[in-house]
C-alpha cells in the first residue's frame, strides 16, 4: 500500500514538473559577473516606459520584480545603481487547431457498441480552433559603469485568457530572477 502511494506521489510531481510551459533563454551575456550587486533600478518605473501594453499587468510586473530583487539582497537606488533593469515584451495573437477525439475509451475498450456506431460516423466537429497569445518577456540587465548589458533574459509562453497571462507573467519574472541570481553566484 505504501509503494502505491509513494509511486502516486512521485507521478503527480513528475507531471507537475513536466508542465511548466514557461521557456527560459539567456542571451546576450557580455560581461562576466565581476563583483557582488548591491543595488538596482527599473528604467520603466522611472521614465515611465510601457514594457507591457495592459497597464495593470505592466504595474504588476515592476512590483515583482522589485520585490524579487529584494528578496536577493539587492536595494532600490534610482541615483547611482550597481544593476539597471528594462524589460519590455512582444504579444503575437495566434490560433491553433485542436482534435478532439472522438472514441475517448478507445484504449480502454476493444469494441463498445453503445459507444461506436457507424451510423454517427463524420456527424460531429472533430476539429475546433482556440485562440491564444504567445508572450515574450524580455528582461536586460545592465551594467551603467561600463555601459554594457550583462545579461537578458527572455521567458517565452503560451496564454489563452488574461488571467492565465497574469500568472504566467509573474511566474516568468520569478523564473528570470532566479536565473540571474544563478548566473551571478557562478564565480
Amino acid at each position: 500500500m505504501k509503494f502505491h502511494q509513494t509511486a502516486l506521489i512521485l507521478s503527480i510531481l513528475i507531471i507537475s514538473i513536466s508542465c511548466s510551459s514557461i521557456e527560459l533563454f539567456k542571451e546576450n551575456v557580455e560581461l562576466r559577473p565581476y563583483k557582488e550587486n548591491r543595488s538596482f533600478v527599473i528604467v520603466n518605473k522611472e521614465i515611465n516606459l510601457k514594457g507591457v501594453e495592459d497597464e495593470l499587468i505592466n504595474e504588476k510586473i515592476i512590483n515583482e520584480i522589485e520585490i524579487k530583487m529584494k528578496d536577493l539582497g539587492l536595494y532600490y537606488d534610482r541615483d547611482t545603481p550597481d544593476v539597471v533593469i528594462k524589460f519590455s515584451s512582444n504579444e503575437d495573437p495566434r490560433q491553433k487547431e485542436v482534435f478532439q477525439n472522438q472514441f475517448p475509451m478507445w484504449g480502454m475498450r476493444v469494441w463498445d457498441p453503445w459507444m461506436y456506431d457507424p451510423r454517427f460516423m463524420g456527424r460531429q466537429n472533430m476539429v475546433s480552433t482556440r485562440n491564444y497569445e504567445l508572450i515574450q518577456l524580455i528582461i536586460d540587465f545592465i551594467d551603467p559603469k561600463q555601459d554594457k548589458m550583462l545579461m537578458r533574459f527572455t521567458a517565452v509562453s503560451e496564454a489563452s485568457t488574461i488571467k492565465t497571462k497574469n500568472k504566467k507573467l509573474i511566474k516568468s519574472v520569478d523564473k528570470i530572477v532566479k536565473a540571474y541570481d544563478q548566473h551571478m553566484n557562478q564565480n
